[in-house]
């Protein structure tokens, strides 16, 4: 096993400077604000580990997982925005006894925080939520919160977990990668949506597995209706199947093509897929490597999106004032992807299968372990730009920037024929 330590504060603090972070943490009006923690260099190091895992293979990985952090805000063009996410989906607001992260991105979710306050749905849902919370204390959110699957958690100090079902318990490490394997040929049978696994599944890709991406009909993934071109940098090259499970043809093929295959990557809950009849300790038992991503673990109802798991969880930074403002753009979600990506890189303690339970709040909570930049790291005006002045050496900080998508991404069930005959599985 590989265990993971952080570097001087002024390593960390180079890291952040080059991730494309920074221009996203903060208030709009001023400067960029250095995080607590050192998730930029846990993403270089998962970064060094996914290229020890292909160096030598046809399809070596180099990436600067620092840059990875921030590319989706590149081709957004998000912009930092203090309290509000980059995205505009996740929101901190005051409560009783502290701060929360609420999240508001699916369809549902307006009826569902109208629910939980006990107000009917209207135009002024914002400021009776934002009131509600101010009464409440964080661990009443988190209790309500986990009822109605609601993605939101009550926020500590930056670097210190929340104290509801949003830190208190989940101090886990998250699993250690074991000796490098190549993925080349590997048949990836990819469930996942949004970021974190399809990033994992991105880089299987490029070390060679072949990806087949697999979504239900009636329930695609919703960032194919999101920016296009981080739909097509993650997905593109992979092959797209559409499989509907409520129809006995199309549950068949869908536990036919799981079992055959080598890799299955996923970010659901354990009783979403269970309602499809898929068993992963069953795959895992055949020799499977099964990767589940979850907010807080597979134990936990608690759902999560990557702005409202990054603050829970302590990866925040402070204004000027003392308050928290978030850190990047969803960080939870790369950071989780590429550390999902190194677990899937890596042979399993005694070989055959494994489970890999990989709980995004863990892995977040892994980067403000014991690392971080130091009290005296101020970001500082430098002409247009700014440098990050971490007391030995000033450090530009660098704006984020995008990879340029290797191939446009299949439409949705474009391949689900040709990658059911190849694999001599009857099409439903």
């Amino acid at each position: 096993m590989v265990t993971w330590s952080p570097g001087s504060s002024a390593e960390t603090a180079r890291d952040w400077a080059r991730s494309g972070v920074l221009p996203l943490t903060g208030h709009s009006t001023g400067p960029p604000i250095v995080p607590a923690g050192a998730a930029a260099s846990w993403a270089d190091r998962m970064a060094d580990r996914v290229e020890l895992a292909t160096r030598g293979s046809r399809h070596p990985v180099r990436i600067d997982g620092p840059r990875l952090l921030s590319e989706r805000a590149a081709l957004t063009g998000g912009i930092r925005r203090g309290r509000l996410s980059v995205g505009g989906s996740c929101r901190l607001l005051p409560t009783l006894d502290g701060w929360a992260a609420v999240s508001s991105a699916r369809p549902d979710d307006p009826l569902l925080w109208s629910a939980l306050i006990g107000h009917d749905l209207d135009e002024r849902l914002p400021q009776r939520l934002a009131a509600w919370l101010a009464e409440h204390s964080g661990a009443q959110l988190d209790e309500r919160a986990t009822l109605l699957s609601l993605a939101a958690g009550s926020v500590g100090a930056p670097g210190r977990q929340g104290d509801g079902e949003g830190g208190v318990g989940r101090r886990a490490e998250p699993p250690q990668p074991g000796r490098p394997r190549s993925v080349e040929r590997l048949l990836v049978v990819d469930f996942s949506a949004l970021w974190a696994g399809p990033l994992c599944a991105h880089l299987l890709g490029l070390a060679g597995a072949d990806v087949v991406k697999v979504e239900v009909p009636s329930r695609p993934d919703g960032a194919r209706q999101g920016n296009r071109p981080f739909y097509d940098l993650l997905h593109g090259g992979h092959r797209s199947v559409a499989l509907d499970p409520a129809d006995p043809a199309g549950r068949a093929a869908l536990h036919a093509l799981v079992r055959r295959a080598d890799i299955v990557v996923e970010a659901s809950r354990p009783r979403a897929l269970a309602g499809f009849g898929l068993d992963a300790l069953a795959e895992v038992e055949r020799g499977c490597t099964w990767v589940s991503i979850t907010a807080r673990g597979r134990a936990s109802d608690k759902v999560g999106f990557g702005d409202d798991v990054a603050a829970a969880s302590g990866l925040l930074a402070c204004d000027e004032r003392g308050l928290p403002v978030f850190c990047g753009d969803a960080i939870a979600d790369p950071l989780t992807g590429l550390t999902a990506a190194t677990l899937a890189l890596s042979e399993p303690e005694g070989g055959g299968g494994v489970l890999w339970d990989v709980a995004m709040a863990d892995v977040v909570a892994a980067t403000l372990e014991g690392g971080g930049t130091g009290p005296g790291t101020r970001v500082r005006r430098a002409g247009t730009g700014w440098t990050v002045d971490t007391g030995q050496e000033r450090v530009p900080v660098l704006a984020p920037v995008a990879r340029t998508p290797r191939a446009g991404a299949p439409e949705l069930g474009a391949d689900t024929g040709a990658v059911l005959r190849r694999l001599g599985i009857a099409a439903p």
